[in-house]
């Protein structure tokens, strides 16, 4: 069986991290892609893991060659989804999730037309600013700009196959499972509530 690719979007602070984790969990045979940039690793960050490390030639390369499913700049660095190993996993059979903001899934629309795309919204607007807020990380400009970036998203849900409201975790968790069709497919035990 040979599952279409799935992109999951969603503003940031959302909660889209917390259900692609627990997915992960319960279905290791799930595979999240990994995306490629030009910055250098973080302290405790793994090549290969959290992301590929690339130079700025061999980025130039893999756009060269139609390499990439997206990408995009960021402050002075690049990222981008590298093209290979989402086929090569697609070819295996495995399920393949990209998360992906929008401006990358509508790029991966033009190039992968089976793609399915599903969005994480909250509850309600101020669900979402507490959110953020409560991270307690950001600076207020940072905060404003997220939200900012989080009304141009919220704004583009019509674009999407499904939306998942995030109310609560273990029941957005439960929809995008059963979004992707992996308790049927798979033969998997549903993550317990």
């Amino acid at each position: 069986m040979t599952f279409a690719p799935t992109v999951l979007t969603g503003p940031s602070g959302v909660g889209k991290g917390t259900i692609l984790a627990r997915v992960l969990e319960a279905y290791p045979q799930v595979w999240l892609s990994v995306s490629v940039t030009t910055r250098q690793p973080r302290p405790g960050e793994i090549d290969g893991t959290h992301y590929y490390f690339l130079s700025d030639v061999q980025f130039d390369d893999l756009l060269a060659r139609n390499g990439l499913l997206e990408w995009a700049t960021y402050g002075l660095a690049r990222y981008g989804t590298p093209r290979r190993p989402v086929e090569t996993k697609m070819a295996q059979g495995r399920a393949v999730v990209m998360e992906l903001d929008l401006a990358g899934a509508r790029q991966v629309r033009e190039c992968l037309p089976g793609a399915r795309f599903v969005f994480i919204a909250p509850p309600s607007w101020d669900d979402l600013e507490a959110r953020l807020r409560s991270r307690a990380t950001e600076s207020e400009e940072a905060i404003q700009r997220r939200l900012a970036a989080a009304r141009v998203e919220l704004d583009a849900m019509d674009e999407f196959d499904q939306v998942i409201v995030n109310t609560e975790v273990a029941q957005a968790t439960t929809e995008l499972v059963n979004f992707l069709s992996l308790d049927s497919v798979l033969g998997c035990t549903k993550e317990k509530d």
